[in-house]
């Protein structure tokens, strides 16, 4: 009995520090527009005690940077840099940072442990592995889900990239420059290759070399037509080559790879059907087709 309520309350503890880390983003950026809408402000205007933080950024913030470090020490071979740049991969850098991916981590771990305690009556060999494996996959599922995520982004970004690319040559070819070229982009494309340009362009306005910017867009990607591009257009800069005819011969080339992707899918489509069909239609069928003979030798026999 006392295992029982010690697991719910642990589970109801678990729960509440995984709501805490699902709005940590929020909660950071509603702060940060705070603090920049009370910028300039004389402080005798200001509230003492409004800059006081309450308990959950005191309590649950220490409490969540301790349970990622924890984390991050159980898989020695993960670091803070390649996480943050699998979750700008997937599209979650700006909503999750990886202190918050890592404790959820950690937080499923431990409810997969707690489930696997119950499940198992809390002692012996039995409830030990079942624990252990529910806490190894609630470990591995968010990475699992992030790599899901982020596969999915790199194959829509290829499949937008060669009508970027001609927008992005007619662009040029009008006479406006590169960094007009992508906020022209920008404006006409939606998807989460906008965003990426979109996020290229913020970093050229801020003073980000454009070689640098594009270096950057390319490693967050990780698509080979997109580290293509990047090449091209860099040593376009570098060299004095012009740039509108470098953006159709790459579209062109991107073109080609989307197409040959496309007849590479096609062409595995027949092996993947085969699984299925093997082992769910053709038992049917032989169901259908040889159970009445079946039935009538057993009846002659």
């Amino acid at each position: 009995m006392l295992l029982l309520v010690l697991a719910i309350a642990s589970l109801g503890l678990a729960v509440y520090l995984l709501g805490e880390v699902a709005t940590l983003p929020a909660r950071q950026r509603q702060g940060s527009i705070r603090r920049a809408a009370n910028y300039g402000h004389s402080r005798r205007l200001v509230n003492p005690f409004a800059q006081t933080a309450g308990f959950r950024e005191r309590a649950m913030g220490p409490a969540v940077t301790s349970l990622a470090r924890v984390v991050l020490r159980v898989s020695p071979k993960s670091t803070v840099e390649s996480i943050n740049l699998k979750l700008l991969g997937a599209g979650l850098g700006r909503s999750f940072s990886p202190t918050a991916f890592l404790a959820t981590k950690g937080i499923l771990a431990m409810m997969g442990l707690l489930l696997g305690l119950i499940a198992g009556g809390g002692s012996g060999a039995k409830g030990v592995l079942i624990a252990f494996g529910l806490g190894l996959m609630g470990l591995m599922l968010p990475d699992t889900v992030l790599t899901f995520k982020a596969r999915t982004r790199r194959d829509r970004i290829q499949a937008e990239l060669p009508d970027a690319l001609d927008l992005l040559a007619v662009s040029v070819e009008a006479g406006l420059g590169f960094d007009g070229a992508i906020t022209k982009l920008t404006e006409h494309m939606d998807g989460p290759l906008a965003e990426e340009f979109a996020l290229s362009l913020g970093e050229m306005r801020i003073g980000e070399s454009r070689s640098e910017a594009l270096k950057k867009m390319s490693e967050r990607v990780g698509s080979p037509a997109m580290a293509a591009f990047t090449r091209a257009v860099i040593q376009a800069d570098q060299l004095g080559i012009s740039l509108g005819r470098i953006l159709r011969l790459q579209a062109t080339e991107a073109r080609n790879r989307r197409q040959a992707a496309a007849e590479e899918r096609a062409m595995k489509a027949p092996i993947k059907m085969l699984f299925p069909t093997v082992l769910f239609i053709f038992p049917s069928m032989f169901i259908v087709i040889l159970g009445p003979a079946f039935m009538n030798l057993s009846k002659l026999f």
